[in-house]
């Protein structure tokens, strides 16, 4: 009983990895010298606005502390 309870299994999941691999298969594929090409445009185009480049001004930092804490 616990055998073919197991090889059912094994069907179904197999039956799942090829509905899977048929839908990975009919996906449009993108060359990656195309892709990154884009990739290389976009973040010239936005380096201006990207705070890791320009860095952040401390008069909009959310993250600096506004106190300081002294403990007496």
């Amino acid at each position: 009983m616990s055998g073919s309870v197991c090889s059912s299994n094994s069907v179904i999941q197999a039956r799942r990895m090829v509905d899977q691999l048929r839908v990975e298969a009919g996906m449009e594929r993108f060359k990656i010298s195309l892709a990154a090409a884009e990739l290389v445009q976009y973040c010239q185009e936005h380096r201006r606005s990207d705070p890791l480049l320009t860095g952040i001004a401390a008069s909009s930092n959310p993250f600096k502390d506004k106190k300081t804490c002294i403990l007496l």
